[in-house]
């Protein structure tokens, strides 16, 4: 076995898998490729095919521009075609040394690193270390795929390499214990503690009949809040905080650490809910305003007594050194109101009345909050998965999408980017596929603010439009989805428009083609099709 992986061998790889649209041709290069490495090289292979530097909870970045990687590259001599056998390790530690950089003269240093690294590679390699810095590898594996490539690497089922990512968040991880310790090492993954889990999805529905139908006539209903959903892991008295894509946000919620350190009653556990960014009465504040608690590092006592922020729990994930994802909803949160404060917790009703359903959703509505949730009192928590155990109740119908463009406005919009060419992303290749375009829902000061934005993550500009690297979610609300061949995706939105910007969002969580295909479909359980 390789103790040592050349790059080089990673990008031929890489060349390969792009090369062909057979999923299964893929799945095989990918499985062979993964039975051929070392242990550590197991992680940063599956690391680097995702197109990802740092796995989704380790909150460091490289926060390398075009522009920085552009000025390293330009002092160097032109690729050859051999280089010296940079490897996989080697890559990885110069990924974080850059992270690392920060303050004054960070950027010279960073152009002189990239520029050591470039030097030792060849044309081949450099195309894919280019990816891999911006994260589009554009090799059709996303990561569904390269859970299958481990079950087949491993020869093991694929719900159990599924499962143990949902723990580990990491197929990296996944890969080395399900091709070193097999089925016995996979079966002994549980929650822990200070490893956030991808947070359990709710399906969309619209109107409590649905919801009734599908959870057997009861159900429970909770506010759904207008802010940032977070996973508080607390052991004495450390406290770590992660966001919905398991960032660790600890350092920007010092006021939420210690509300949390005193106040909930038990030594260990790991709870979830969401934080609101309050106002006067303690009604919640739009949702960008809470962002700039999330985003601010430094400067933190100020900006806490700027933007004030409440707390609300609705979900128990763990207690006391054992896993409570297993138990029914309706036991997690019975147990998790036994150890926090009442005021904690998130406003919840059970019933089987639909008129009183409806009257707490306008209850909601009048207060300030999205809509509803919706949860069958006997589901257990799935991390990562999307299913009709959970469902949210909004009145209007809205997409997670990324920008992938953007036009230069004219008249009062002239000077800023402000037509949105908006995406979904393709569940099998990972492409990301257009769906339209839209100029309406933003202010004047986040117009300024996207076109900034989005100029510094360009890859390309003509005369009108300027391309970026697919980085700012938003949340779309629109009318009604249309077929049209206009679009790579097949489908438009009417009357897309921006209803906030998601910057707790990452590329990798917004809509699916699929989805929105399924949205279409939806749509003529109520209306009738359109002759062809």
């Amino acid at each position: 076995m390789s103790q040592s992986t050349t790059f080089a061998a990673f990008a031929r790889l890489c060349e390969r898998l792009r090369a062909t649209s057979s999923k299964l041709e893929k799945t095989a290069l990918l499985a062979e490729f993964l039975t051929s490495l070392s242990d550590s090289d197991l992680e940063l292979a599956s690391l680097f095919v995702l197109g990802k530097t740092f796995p989704d909870y380790d909150a460091r970045v490289l926060n390398v521009s075009w522009q920085t990687l552009r000025a390293a590259l330009a002092e160097l001599p032109a690729a050859g075609q051999d280089s010296e056998g940079v490897t996989l390790a080697e890559i990885q530690a110069a990924f974080s040394e850059i992270a690392e950089r920060s303050g004054p003269g960070s950027r010279k240093a960073i152009q002189e690193k990239l520029r050591a690294l470039f030097a030792r590679t060849n044309e081949l390699e450099r195309e894919y270390l280019t990816r891999i810095v911006f994260g589009e590898m554009r090799t059709g594996v996303a990561e569904g795929l390269l859970l299958e490539a481990i079950a087949k690497a491993s020869g093991l089922p694929l719900e159990s390499v599924r499962r143990a990512n949902m723990y580990l968040g990491h197929p990296g991880e996944v890969a080395r214990i399900a091709l070193r310790h097999g089925e016995e090492g996979l079966r002994k993954l549980s929650l822990t503690l200070f490893r956030p889990v991808q947070p359990m999805l709710a399906e969309l529905a619209e109107d409590f009949d649905k919801v009734f139908t599908e959870h057997g006539g009861q159900t429970a209903l909770e506010f759904k809040l207008d802010g940032a959903r977070v996973q508080i892991h607390k052991r004495g008295a450390d406290v770590r905080i992660f966001s919905r894509h398991l960032t660790d946000v600890t350092a920007s919620l010092p006021d939420l650490v210690e509300r949390a350190r005193q106040a909930l009653a038990v030594d260990t556990a790991i709870v979830e809910g969401e934080v609101v960014a309050v106002g006067e009465n303690g009604r919640p504040l739009p949702f960008q305003i809470l962002m700039r608690r999330f985003r601010r590092v430094h400067d933190i006592e100020a900006v806490s007594a700027e933007v004030p922020i409440r707390l609300y729990l609705f979900d128990l994930l763990y207690l006391e050194g054992t896993s409570r994802i297993d138990l029914p909803y309706q036991e997690r949160v019975t147990r998790l109101a036994e150890i926090c404060p009442e005021e904690w917790l998130v406003e919840r009703l059970v019933t089987d009345d639909p008129a009183a359903a409806e009257g707490f959703l306008q209850r909601a509505l009048d207060q300030g909050h999205e809509g509803l949730m919706a949860k069958r009192l006997d589901s257990e928590y799935t991390p990562g998965s999307r299913g009709k155990r959970w469902f949210k109740i909004k009145p209007a119908e809205t997409l997670d999408l990324v920008i992938v463009a953007a036009d230069w406005g004219s008249g009062r919009r002239e000077g800023w980017l402000s037509n949105y060419h908006l995406a979904a992303r393709d569940e099998p290749t990972g492409k990301f596929l257009h769906l339209g375009k839209t100029f309406k829902g933003l202010t004047d000061e986040q117009f300024r603010w996207m076109t900034q934005k989005l100029q510094s993550l360009k890859v390309r500009e003509s005369n009108y439009t300027v391309y970026v690297r697919p980085e700012v979610v938003v949340e779309v609300a629109y009318n009604e989805i249309q077929r049209s061949p206009q679009y790579d995706s097949g489908f438009a939105l009417r009357f897309a428009r921006i209803k906030r910007i998601r910057e707790d969002k990452s590329p990798a969580q917004v809509d699916t083609v699929q989805r929105v295909r399924a949205l279409y479909e939806q749509q003529f359980e109520r209306k009738a099709r359109s002759p062809r």
